[in-house]
């Protein structure tokens, strides 16, 4: 017998149908005798409908106010969830976030996790109930409603597995688990029986969207096994846990993550002088613009050019933003450059292997493909390409790390 935290997001629980395919799902646990706490979503697009009617009020809604608001989304869920569950003949019980006691800080809409009570939880447990938990929100010290922000939902489930010690805390989502890339653009992308979690936040940071950068993170702090598995369809999901997978055979690439939303910035001409690419870079992130690659190069006149990569929606308001600086230090020009994305190569066997980087460079090469940024990390590599070339270039890469599903002919025959 094991706990077991399950999540399930909006696709999941998005109509009383699923609902109630969930509700089975949670009933096949139960009779292998697992105890089971379930946190879930609000239902497919009711915050957006939610979101809708309060700018129908006011444009930019008070952060309080849309916290009670939004939290009463995952407050229907949990009752037909556990409606669904009584039907069945299984004990349930919903709770809220400040039923439960997920205590926050006062951040509200993106408010910060700092204990949970799990008292509660472990009370209807021993009374064979499952426990149905509202995620994305929780309650400050005064007793205001909080959300957690993007990603709410798995914070929850994970911090909740934490808090209960839990053997595993599981996501359910519309994908069959973690793949070495995106399957819509590598038709042989292989499902992952098991990631680090290190390698897991590379992929999730440098644009895999399976699960938010926060809830790995927390995962991995309180060291919760997370598993990915698919609500629609069986199957084994992809672990994710601090071990390496012993039955592997050192798998240096784990998978290849790409992101199209990417701007690159040159500053060219800038003084090389101390403090000079503070001056650069500083009034960016002032603005809450987040600088992503960075390199600096040194021109032949004794200037340096310092480029960077922001979120292509913040691409203008930075270059506005540099023109401002560029004529305060005298530099000569700024650049903006919205067509390019970032692909990366993601593995903690890269540690102890050499030649990844000169074969990623030479198999790009190899396709014509030109590299403008290139940065790396212990445990992953990440060139800014023309966009027009990103998908060839994620194609490339997998081929030559040979990261396809080997079965992937069989299946398609």
């Amino acid at each position: 017998m094991a706990l077991i935290v399950q999540k399930y997001g909006g696709t999941s629980v998005g109509s009383v149908e699923r609902i109630e395919a969930v509700a089975e799902k949670i009933i096949g646990f139960r009779k292998r005798g697992d105890d089971i706490v379930v946190v879930v979503s609000a239902m497919s697009k009711e915050t957006n409908r939610l979101v809708e009617l309060a700018q129908k009020i006011m444009e930019y809604p008070t952060p309080r106010e849309m916290d009670v608001l939004l939290s009463t989304g995952e407050q229907v869920t949990i009752a037909l969830l556990a409606m669904a569950l009584e039907k069945r003949g299984c004990g349930a019980r919903s709770f809220t976030g400040s039923q439960v006691r997920i205590l926050t800080d006062t951040s509200h809409t993106k408010a910060r996790i700092r204990e949970i009570d799990d008292k509660p939880m472990r009370e209807q447990l021993k009374l064979g109930n499952v426990v149905v938990v509202a995620g994305f929100q929780g309650v400050d010290e005064a007793g205001n409603i909080t959300t957690l922000g993007r990603g709410g939902s798995d914070t929850t489930a994970v911090a909740i597995a934490a808090a209960l010690k839990a053997d595993e805390c599981q996501i359910y989502t519309d994908v069959k688990g973690v793949y070495t890339t995106d399957p819509r653009v590598v038709a042989d992308a292989r499902l992952l029986k098991s990631i680090t979690f290190e390698e897991m936040l590379e992929m999730a940071s440098l644009g895999s969207k399976v699960l938010q950068i926060r809830s790995v993170e927390f995962a991995g702090k309180y060291k919760v096994p997370l598993r990915v598995l698919s609500s629609f369809e069986d199957g084994p999901g992809t672990l994710i846990s601090l071990e390496e997978d012993a039955n592997m055979e050192n798998p240096t690439i784990a998978g290849i993550a790409f992101e199209r939303d990417e701007a690159k910035l040159t500053v060219a001409g800038v003084p090389d002088v101390p403090g000079s690419a503070y001056k650069v870079i500083g009034p960016v992130s002032d603005a809450g613009i987040e600088v992503d690659v960075i390199v600096q190069n040194a021109a032949a006149d004794g200037s340096n050019d310092i480029t960077f990569t922001v979120k292509r929606s913040e691409g203008e308001r930075a270059k506005k933003i540099l023109e401002q600086v560029a004529a305060s230090i005298k530099a000569k020009s700024v650049a903006l450059d919205k067509k390019v994305g970032k692909v990366s190569i993601v593995g903690v066997g890269m540690r102890s292997h050499a030649g990844i980087a000169s074969k990623m460079f030479k198999t790009l090469a190899d396709e014509n493909i030109n590299i403008q940024i290139i940065t790396t990390s212990e445990i992953k590599i990440s060139v800014v390409v023309d966009e027009k070339y990103l998908e060839l270039a994620v194609r490339a890469l997998h081929s030559a790390f040979e990261l396809g599903d080997p079965d992937y002919g069989k299946q398609a025959e």
